[in-house]
């Protein structure tokens, strides 16, 4: 029984030996993998780090800013108005009995147009005269009995009083027959009113009232009338532009006839050329603009009274300015900007302020000197600083540009610098 207890209990302690063997050499071999790890990173970070390579440079087109001869047009807001425009009111009170045009045609003056219904006025009037024929008549009779009277006095044939009631019977006649003479002018006049005539030569719009339809005076709008040829452009002014344009108006006749144009709301231009009418009084201090009033012929009646259009005012000085492509520039929260090339191809970003865009290309009023060298191609991939490899084709491109600058004489366009 002894034995077999020996024995046992070496069985249980040598197995217990060789775990802890066993959980000792892997310690051991997981120490010498994290020192060998450690070893390396050490020996790699030892090494030294490679710089990082430049990025190569950017292949972009350059222009050579150079001045040329700018003409371009101001354009400005306006409205088409009649210089003369009428709204047809009746003076009398009744019905529509006739109506003598058709909706939209021209009528000359003088034209008849509505009728109102005159039967009351007539009668009126005919009562007015009959009462003028008796007032005639009475003083026909006082007149005879004055004379009469008068002849009798020199003879002291009558009473002196007598002859002086004649006198007086006389005077009042003459004021009765005077009474009706003006109620006949005035019966007459409403006749007269009951009848509605074109004041001037023009349009006439669409009839507001219709046959039948009941009139008061003063009150019922019955038509329009208006003058379309010649016909006014009106454009509310800055007040900064007030010496400009009184300059243009005191030219008058002086002023060559392409100065001022129109451009019609599908975009076209009028093709008959205005002149400047009218400058307004005052200044309206709530606006700061003056209102200015052009004239043009209207022979097709292309214009019409309430047409929204633009008024273009070609700037015709014949000053240098520097004039540089619009894919060139860059807007960045409402300020303009260009790359220029500077020493070892590096580019630098200037800021400019820029005037007006002539078709693709835009005026330059400070920011940039002449014969400098900004970037018109590739302006996207560039920033403040970066080296650029200009296109071989850079020297030709200028003198095609240079040429098509001193050359431009055309309208100008809506085309917007790049963001």
């Amino acid at each position: 029984m002894y034995k077999k207890s020996s024995a046992l209990f070496n069985i249980k302690f040598n197995m217990r030996n060789t775990c802890y063997n066993m959980k000792l050499n892997c310690i051991k071999l997981l120490a010498v993998v994290a020192g060998s790890i450690v070893l390396l990173s050490c020996g790699s970070s030892s090494k030294p780090a490679e710089a990082p390579k430049a990025p190569p440079p950017v292949p972009v087109t350059i222009y050579s800013v150079q001045k040329g001869i700018a003409v371009y047009y101001d354009q400005y807001p306006a409205t088409v108005v009649a210089l003369n425009e009428v709204q047809l009111r009746p003076q009398v009170t009744g019905y529509i009995t006739g109506i003598f045009f058709k909706d939209g045609q021209r009528v000359k003056k003088g034209q008849k147009l509505y009728a109102i219904d005159q039967q009351q006025y007539q009668a009126s009037y005919n009562q007015a005269v009959a009462n003028l024929n008796v007032a005639t008549a009475n003083l026909g009779k006082a007149q005879q009995d004055a004379d009469r009277y008068a002849e009798l006095l020199k003879k002291d044939a009558i009473a002196r009083q007598t002859a002086e009631h004649a006198q007086a019977d006389l005077q009042a006649s003459k004021m009765q027959l005077e009474a009706a003479k003006a109620n006949v002018a005035s019966v007459q006049t409403n006749v007269r009113y009951s009848t509605i005539y074109a004041p001037f030569d023009g349009t006439i719009g669409i009839s507001q009232v219709k046959m039948g339809t009941a009139v008061s005076p003063g009150q019922t709008i019955l038509n329009t009338i208006s003058s379309d040829n010649p016909i006014a452009v009106d454009v509310a002014l800055d007040q900064k532009e007030i010496a400009r344009f009184i300059t243009l108006q005191q030219q008058g006749g002086a002023v060559k006839d392409s100065v001022f144009s129109l451009t019609l709301p599908d975009q076209s231009t009028y093709p008959y050329p205005g002149q400047i009418s009218l400058i307004d009084r005052a200044v309206d201090p709530q606006t700061g603009t003056i209102k200015t009033r052009l004239v043009f012929p209207n022979k097709n009646n292309l214009l019409k009274a309430g047409m929204s259009c633009n008024v273009r005012v070609k700037n015709n000085g014949n000053s240098q300015s520097l004039l540089i492509p619009a894919k060139a520039v860059m807007e960045q929260m409402g300020e303009y900007f260009v790359y220029v090339l500077g020493d070892s191809n590096k580019v630098v970003q200037h800021k400019i302020q820029a005037g007006q865009v002539i078709n693709d290309k835009i005026m330059v009023r400070s920011g940039l000197e002449e014969n400098d060298k900004i970037v018109i191609d590739g302006v996207q991939k560039l920033r403040d600083g970066a080296v650029v490899q200009p296109a071989k084709d850079s020297a030709s491109f200028k003198k095609d540009s240079v040429a098509a600058d001193s050359k431009m004489k055309k309208d100008s366009s809506a085309v917007k610098p790049k963001k």
